[in-house]
């Protein structure tokens, strides 16, 4: 696989190196919380290598001063709650949380501050009382889904001239997602494209979904990206590609993975902000006092070998236009 960049990424050897906005004192080590509904993250998974940099960056470094305490729901969100107790109980400093049900359990379960991430809308989903005051334990990056939807159907538009009926597949337990799955509703509806609600809630409910698409066969799939549907992706590739679907994801990590395109926040600047805000704790502020952050950089992420699959051509602005292209 080829993958040509336009951003070309600063290495991990920052993670070494002797910068860093302000040296930690080496005496005192912090201890940071990850808490995903997924496995645990590691060091060779894509969101945890910005973040680590980005701590890097403030002069937190592994094996020196900064020990992560990563723990995973493993797809079980029943779980949580028990983690969240788990990482009260090793005094983690701070908690990085990822998607709304960890947030959520980080809420009802600890005061320890959290700087959350991919939670959806926190205002919409009641984990905050606003953007600029959060009113509570939790801040971090907030979601653009209202801002970004109506360009993931225009690029989706580009690979289905005529698209009339799209099928959004999002997990309908999950609040954040679903807040997603409507800012997409509306943004297909204000170019004239009608929605078919595609609302999982566990990974047998792909089965029905997937038997509606090929009873009312859609023009294209937009997944709304979370544990639930980022575990199944490879199922969702799978019947795209033998139905000839275009498909819009919201991650680049599921371009290289398979999928078709995808169109969101980059995923790089995203958690060194989130490292940014991590820092600010562990030097005394409060998240009441840090207010929501929302992305600035976006990338648009196209794999050519998918393309040929399903007998698509992308249009060569499109190509000039994508920040990642994968051959």
């Amino acid at each position: 696989m080829k993958v040509h960049r336009r951003h070309v990424l600063a290495g991990l050897a920052l993670a070494a190196g002797p910068g860093g906005t302000a040296a930690q004192t080496t005496s005192k080590v912090y201890r940071v919380g990850l808490l995903t509904p997924t496995a645990p993250l590691a060091e060779t998974i894509p969101l945890e290598v910005p973040l680590v940099r980005g701590l890097a960056q403030h002069g937190y470094r592994l094996d020196r001063n900064l020990v992560l305490e990563r723990r995973g729901a493993e797809g079980h969100l029943d779980r949580l709650p028990q983690l969240v107790a788990e990482l009260v109980a090793s005094n983690v400093d701070v908690i990085v949380a990822m998607g709304y049900p960890a947030a959520l359990a980080i809420k009802q379960g600890t005061t320890l501050p959290a700087v959350i991430s991919a939670a959806g809308d926190p205002v919409g989903t009641g984990l905050v009382d606003s953007l600029a005051r959060p009113g509570g334990n939790l801040t971090g990056i907030s979601d653009v889904a209202v801002q970004l939807s109506p360009k993931r159907m225009e690029f989706l538009k580009e690979f289905a001239p005529g698209l009339r009926r799209v099928a959004v597949l999002w997990n309908a337990a999950d609040l954040g997602m679903t807040l997603r799955y409507h800012a997409s509703q509306a943004a297909a509806q204000t170019l004239g494209v009608e929605v078919k609600p595609l609302g999982v809630r566990e990974p047998d409910d792909f089965e029905e979904a997937f038997a509606a698409m090929a009873r009312e066969r859609p023009d294209g799939i937009l997944m709304v990206s979370d544990s639930l549907t980022t575990l199944n992706r490879q199922r969702v590739y799978d019947f795209a590609a033998a139905h000839r679907l275009p498909a819009i994801y919201e991650f680049d990590f599921l371009v290289r993975d398979g999928g078709l395109m995808a169109y969101g926040p980059d995923q790089d600047e995203s958690f060194e902000r989130v490292a940014a805000l991590v820092d600010r704790i562990l030097k005394g502020a409060r998240p009441v006092n840090l207010p929501f952050e929302q992305p600035t950089r976006f990338r648009l992420a196209i794999n050519l070998k998918t393309a040929t699959a399903l007998g698509l051509t992308v249009p060569d602005w499109l190509l000039a236009r994508a920040d990642e292209v994968i051959e």
